[in-house]
């Protein structure tokens, strides 16, 4: 027992180091994002109008899969909890839609990450939204006190995803909601799911679609579904890698990640997806 949470808190130690030296870095970022920070938030399904409206120092470092508020119904005067929330790019969008009536809450387990999250809220006059620090599996927010739960590519990460869709049941309120953007994979080979890089880069910690939904339906969740999928081919997969970050063998992965890229990329396409997860608490 002792010796899987040892393996546990490495996992996440790993994780939380790739990401402050990915937010800490100029230039297009490291391995730890499926792309180079910044084109992400093009990528994920952030339109031009929410991007324009939020500090610069908010999109250049955001590492997400998707935009978890596009098919959300939040609404004024809600609480909103982003597990995750990195440099708080979706908790100045969240707080855009809650108003000042409501309420944004961001978790975080990287220091560095919410360094860059309370400038970017300072930046944006927001007095509504806050940032404490946290892992995600124990979550330091009271029971039954939020009315949404949103995360962009985060619980892929987690060692521990029965605790994730335990806490997020827990803090959500009688028939609150959640809406998740996040990596599923199908029979990842042992060379990718035993990569300490390829973990941080939200891949190598995937589980499957079914295993997913089914956690979440564990947790005591209803209305548990997809609501959008990207599947990725194999040129995604390769780019999501990261072999296009290797600048010849110096990246901050080493070559071996670009040979996997090529390797296995051909294999994975088609058993690699960006997914948009809803599911609500039941109301008793």
């Amino acid at each position: 027992m002792a010796k899987s949470a040892n393996q546990h808190d490495r996992k996440r130690k790993n994780v939380s180091e790739d990401y402050a030296r990915a937010v800490q870095s100029p230039g297009t970022g490291c391995c730890c994002s499926p792309v180079p920070k910044g084109v992400v938030a093009k990528l994920a399904g952030y339109t031009d109008d929410e991007i324009a409206a939020l500090p610069t120092e908010a999109v250049v470092n955001s590492f997400g899969c998707g935009n978890p508020l596009a098919f959300s119904g939040v609404k004024k005067g809600d609480v909103v909890l982003d597990l995750g929330s990195g440099a708080g790019i979706d908790l100045l969008l969240a707080a855009k839609k809650v108003g000042r009536a409501g309420k944004v809450i961001g978790v975080d387990m990287t220091d560095a990450m919410i360094t860059k999250a309370r400038k970017n809220i300072r930046a944006a006059g927001l007095a509504t939204v806050e940032v404490r620090k946290g892992i995600i599996e124990k979550l330091p927010v009271e029971d039954g006190s939020v009315d949404w739960v949103i995360s962009n590519c985060v619980i892929n990460l987690s060692p521990e995803k029965p605790r994730v869709f335990a806490e997020i049941a827990r803090v959500l309120k009688p028939g609150g909601r959640m809406l998740v953007s996040d990596i599923v994979a199908e029979d990842l080979p042992a060379a990718i799911a035993r990569n300490r890089h390829l973990y941080s880069s939200c891949l190598a910690g995937a589980i499957g679609e079914k295993a997913y939904l089914a956690g979440l339906r564990q947790a005591g969740l209803v209305e548990v579904k997809v609501k959008d999928r990207l599947v990725y081919d194999a040129e995604q997969i390769a780019a999501f890698i990261g072999s296009e970050l290797q600048d010849g063998g110096n990246g901050c992965c080493g070559a071996s990640v670009g040979t996997l890229a090529k390797r296995w990329a051909p294999r994975l396409a088609g058993k690699v997806a960006s997914v948009k997860v809803a599911a609500r608490k039941p109301r008793r």
